[in-house]
């Protein structure tokens, strides 16, 4: 056959090449030679070198020298709700810090001067858990993280406020926030921390205790009509009193509406309304007789019932009187001051005399069924916290605890 020579055992075979073969085989050799060499290359055993760097690894980069304490441990349970969570970075400046619990809600914190420390500015929930991202920077601007994840205390014992006026009310321009505890705190500034009441158009609104289980807010002088109010409880987590924890967290907004203070004269027996600077009405009344006085002084209406039953030995008077069914009757006292509707005195008695055991009467028809009547009239047209005001009463001035009538202690005492 042509191009072949057989010699026999171990014969070497020839092939006959076509002109310009040789050099396309040296490139293929060549190229050969690079493949081999370039999957030889000396890498160390961890896979990483100098000229094949780990991913996302800049070559010659050097760890961050700023170091990230966070207390509590990851993981740790039943961790106090104030003054535990610590996060502080040494060899480097805090740039990041989040602090969030499971619902989303974010921690809010402060910095210390030189970002070494961050503190949260108030106190944690109770039985929830709180993830922790922090970063610290070194002056390089190389950057060290941690997180941790850590769970609250779950309270054995907590407390509750119960608040006026309600969410979503209108009021009248007397109207304070009052909040009624349902325990007794010996913690009072915690308490008081958790807890804000602003307005817009904004005015300057302070706290004040009465005992340790009630605190009001208003501002130096009744609210201006329109006002929104808002109050914000986050009592969740903050400790009352030793092992007691609050338990709300919830946001209350009430409007105050028109002005209307009316002026009750017990010497002439007649009361003003005045309703935004202007007088509306002025009614005949009956106040307390001579043995059973009315307070003086700024009162505040508080609760309002078409019919009510008032029985003297709730108040102190034994069994002087028992009234199934006083028509129009508006708290203004806890101690048993109303104005109410009248129908056993006599229509003479109105504008004349004063009769009541400590109350402001409006003349008014059994079964509160007259809309004619003065005490219907009077009923129909206030609001809860609508300001009455008593003068020239044989009778000392009203305490300011004494109902929502906190605007009988002058404003320095208030703040004070």
């Amino acid at each position: 056959m042509d191009g072949l020579r057989n010699s026999g055992a171990g014969a070497a075979i020839s092939v006959r090449r076509p002109q310009g073969a040789t050099g396309l085989l040296a490139l293929l050799v060549g190229a050969l030679l690079l493949l081999v060499t370039a999957c030889n290359s000396t890498v160390p055993a961890g896979g990483v070198s100098d000229k094949n760097p780990a991913p996302g690894k800049p070559v010659g980069t050097e760890a961050s020298k700023a170091m990230v304490t966070i207390v509590p441990a990851d993981g740790a349970k039943e961790v106090a709700t104030s003054g535990a969570l610590k996060i502080t970075a040494v060899g480097g400046k805090l740039t990041t810090v989040a602090v969030v619990d499971t619902k989303g809600n974010t921690v809010e914190g402060v910095f210390n001067a030189d970002r070494s420390r961050w503190e949260p500015q108030r106190h944690l929930g109770a039985a929830n858990e709180y993830k922790v991202h922090v970063v610290a920077q070194d002056t390089e601007g190389r950057e060290a993280a941690k997180d941790v994840t850590f769970t609250t205390l779950t309270p054995k014992n907590t407390f509750i406020g119960r608040y006026t006026p309600e969410d979503g009310s209108t009021v009248g321009v007397g109207m304070p926030v009052s909040i009624n505890f349902n325990r007794g705190i010996t913690d009072p500034a915690a308490v008081e921390r958790a807890i804000s009441v602003t307005a817009e158009p904004a005015v300057p609104i302070e706290g004040h205790w009465f005992g340790n289980d009630r605190l009001d807010f208003r501002p130096e002088k009744y609210w201006t009509p329109g006002t929104k109010v808002t109050l914000k409880l986050g009592l969740d987590g903050v400790e009352g009193r030793p092992g007691v924890y609050g338990k709300q967290t919830r946001t209350v907004r009430f409007t105050i509406g028109r002005s209307q203070v009316s002026t009750v004269d017990a010497s002439s027996h007649r009361m003003a309304v005045v309703r935004d600077g202007r007088v509306l009405k002025d009614l005949p009344i009956t106040a307390g007789a001579p043995s059973t006085t009315t307070y003086n002084g700024q009162m505040v209406i508080s609760e309002k019932y078409r019919v009510t039953r008032m029985n003297g030995a709730t108040v102190g008077y034994g069994g002087e009187y028992d009234i199934k069914d006083v028509p129009h009757a508006m708290r203004l006292s806890n101690s048993g001051t109303f104005v109410h509707g009248n129908y056993w005195a006599s229509a003479g008695t109105f504008g004349s005399a004063n009769v009541s055991h400590g109350c402001v009467g409006l003349r008014d028809v059994r079964g509160a069924g007259d809309p004619q009547s003065p005490a219907a009239w009077f009923y129909e047209n206030s609001l809860i916290g609508d300001v009455v005001i008593v003068k020239n009463s044989h009778d000392k001035q009203i305490t300011p605890e004494n109902g929502l009538n906190g605007w009988n202690m002058p404003w320095a005492q208030w703040i004070a």
